[in-house]
């Protein structure tokens, strides 16, 4: 897909992953719908971006069901949209008996049901040969000890893409998804972040994961990961579950250890 001229709309479009894709989008001449909760952080991304006047602001309090009803209003005429691209999430790296009730329904609730509600809101407002880029993880593909609600999470949210994607087959609307391997964002904790130093964990900036899932979008690739070796563990754990359970067992030990300290804070 050509992206010049192209209404593109990004879900947690303030920070991390969501701001780089806004500024390679615009780059690339798209025009961008900035949506989020962080009204300082997204007028500022506005300003910054190429051709300011050429983007909007979609401000949410709380993704309420009745501001995702509004967006279908904000999407019609000559705004209709052609991409969506639900990229807002959450992570707590955390023992699941460590984790709150609420913690728990916070990573279910944005990363699955807000892509879902979001997305089935603006199936009727895009244009033809639109398309729906879900930003899930490589451990919607590896269930990762310390992320246990999490990868509950993205495995869900692959399995809506791939589902959503064939029920759409000849609608002329796509669906990507596509999977970052650990990204250096703040919605990672420093436990998260000390636990991968420790372990030698590959990262990427959120200007890299940007351009790989620009280039899915581009190349219109229905399922990408990003990362190496995680691509290699991704198959190996489709078919030789067992040998990933041996490699990470290895681990897990220092993995609870820093999963504990992500709760009492004392990570470095």
């Amino acid at each position: 897909m050509k992206l010049l001229h192209k209404n593109v709309l990004i879900t947690g479009a303030s920070g991390g992953i969501g701001r780089a894709l806004a500024i390679e989008l615009a780059r690339r001449g798209a025009c961008v719908f900035l949506a989020g909760r962080d009204e300082v952080g997204l007028r500022l991304l506005l300003s910054s971006l190429n051709n300011p006047s050429r983007h909007r602001v979609l401000l949410f309090r709380d993704y309420s069901d009745s501001e995702i009803a509004m967006l279908a209003e904000e999407l019609s005429g000559s705004q209709r949209l052609d991409i969506l691209i639900n990229n807002a999430g959450v992570n707590k790296f955390s023992l699941l008996e460590s984790q709150s009730v609420e913690e728990i329904r916070e990573q279910i609730r944005v990363n699955v049901e807000l892509p879902i509600l979001i997305t089935r809101q603006l199936l009727g407002r895009f244009n033809s040969n639109g398309m729906v880029v879900n930003v899930g993880s490589v451990m919607g593909d590896i269930g990762y000890p310390g992320y246990s609600v999490y990868c509950a999470s993205k495995f869900a949210l692959r399995g809506f893409s791939e589902a959503l994607g064939r029920e759409l087959h000849g609608h002329g609307i796509k669906v990507l998804y596509t999977a970052p391997r650990s990204t250096r964002t703040s919605i990672n904790s420093q436990a998260a972040t000390a636990m991968n130093r420790a372990l030698g964990n590959s990262t990427d900036t959120p200007e890299v994961v940007a351009l790989g899932i620009v280039r899915a979008i581009e190349k219109e690739h229905l399922r990408s990961h990003f990362g190496w070796p995680e691509r290699l563990f991704i198959k190996i754990n489709a078919l030789f579950p067992w040998l990933v359970d041996n490699a990470i067992s290895r681990k897990v030990a220092m993995i609870r250890r820093y999963a504990r300290l992500s709760v009492t804070g004392e990570a470095k």
